[in-house]
């Protein structure tokens, strides 16, 4: 089928993405349609080293737990820990098996191994420390916090001590309790503790703030970050707890929202710091709005962190979104021609990068329809998402690794 693009494609290079954006973004979103690919994660690793060496990119987030990623970056920058080590402890999902991803901290600890701290290439999650099962205690952020807060300010300044932190907490047992995703009454996120335990993070984030001046002074840039995601974690975490906790028909949508909302958190933190590659699905970085159906639910729908960090930074966000044509190892094959899928599947390259724009014209011509898949773990692009899409990598075959 004859659809007009076969002359704009484009290698997977950093060059030729960069050429279809208005400006070098500080965001670029590079979605997946699917996870635990290594051909995926393969061409991501190589688009995020030519980023590094040839458009001054220093920093790639993945999908993973914000607080695990610590660990793995400890070791791309100082060599701290074991390769073996930092993948079991330092990702969540289950993403430290992967073999793309030892790959990429291989890369990235041998490109920093002879460089000066600010040259140096940074890992980091965008996650907030969550599962679709349920989520983790929000100790480890309300007393990294506090850990903080004690050494920089004084004393009568904090709201409470660590002794009553450590009180209101309990056991780590009952938040990470996993029944409580299906059943509210089991969940911990509005017992009195739990409400007080948010009223403490918001005044110590909102101390972090008001000391600014002082704290700049006295700690070093990277202690000042790492108190800021530890604050920003756990008002998240409190707050998903919170919605855990939820009786209400929306609760799910609730539960959806406070996830990406912690994600966009974490994105703007990073873009701050200077551009980011951040590869996540791509549910989590469209403009449009996202939508589920799971265990029973009617269709939710939420804002995903892509739309929430694009009304904010405008051009300076960019989203690369991942389509693939077969994936036969999960019964994916070759799609309808009159799908965004089909359209690209016509093209001889095995993988290619196109202008959205141009995509969407040649799908409004045939009219493209939605490829229905007969996977669960893949969703393919939408045909009405395309104007809102800056660029289109296409893999045309996704072998068993």
């Amino acid at each position: 089928m004859e659809t007009g693009i076969t002359n704009f494609t484009r290698p997977v290079e950093a060059s030729a993405v960069m050429e279809l954006l208005p400006t070098r973004p500080r965001v670029l979103a590079l979605g997946e349609p699917t996870h635990g690919e290594d051909t995926l994660l393969g061409l991501r690793n190589r688009l995020f080293r030519q980023l590094v060496e040839e458009q001054g990119y220093r920093t790639i987030a993945l999908e993973s737990d914000c607080l695990r990623a610590l660990i793995v970056d400890a070791y791309v920058t100082s060599g701290e820990g074991s390769l073996d080590d930092v993948t079991e402890h330092g990702f969540s999902h289950g993403w430290g098996g992967s073999r793309a991803n030892r790959e990429l901290l291989r890369w990235m600890r041998e490109f920093n191994a002879d460089r000066p701290t600010a040259d140096q290439v940074r890992f980091a999650g965008m996650d907030g420390p969550l599962e679709i099962t349920g989520a983790e205690s929000p100790r480890q952020a309300l007393t990294g916090l506090h850990d903080y807060l004690t050494a920089h300010v004084d004393a009568e300044l904090l709201p409470c001590t660590a002794d009553r932190l450590d009180e209101l907490l309990g056991t780590d047992a009952s938040w990470t309790n996993q029944e409580a995703m299906m059943d509210p009454s089991q969940s911990v996120g509005r017992t009195p503790e739990a409400r007080e335990l948010r009223l403490l993070a918001d005044d110590m984030v909102t101390l972090l703030e008001t000391q600014a001046p002082h704290l700049a002074a006295a700690s070093a840039p990277s202690d000042r970050d790492r108190a800021h995601l530890y604050g920003r974690t756990a008002v998240g975490l409190l707050r998903y707890h919170s919605w855990m906790a939820d009786t209400a028909p929306s609760r799910m949508a609730r539960l959806l929202a406070a996830r990406d909302e912690m994600m966009a958190g974490n994105l703007l933190a990073l873009a701050a710091r200077g551009p980011v590659l951040v590869h996540a699905h791509n549910s989590h970085l469209q403009r449009d709005k996202s939508a589920m159906r799971m265990w029973g639910h009617p269709k939710v729908e939420w804002w995903s962190a892509g739309a929430l960090v694009s009304t904010r930074l405008g051009d300076q966000y960019a989203h690369l979104a991942t389509a693939l044509g077969t994936m036969k190892h999960h019964g994916v094959e070759a799609p309808p021609a009159d799908t965004v899928e089909g359209i690209l599947h016509a093209l001889p390259e095995p993988h290619c990068v196109l202008d959205a724009a141009r995509l969407g014209a040649a799908a409004r011509d045939i009219p493209a329809v939605p490829r229905v898949s007969p996977y669960f773990g893949y969703a393919p692009l939408d045909p009405a998402h395309l104007p809102r899409i800056d660029a289109v990598l296409y893999v045309r075959d996704v072998p068993h690794d």
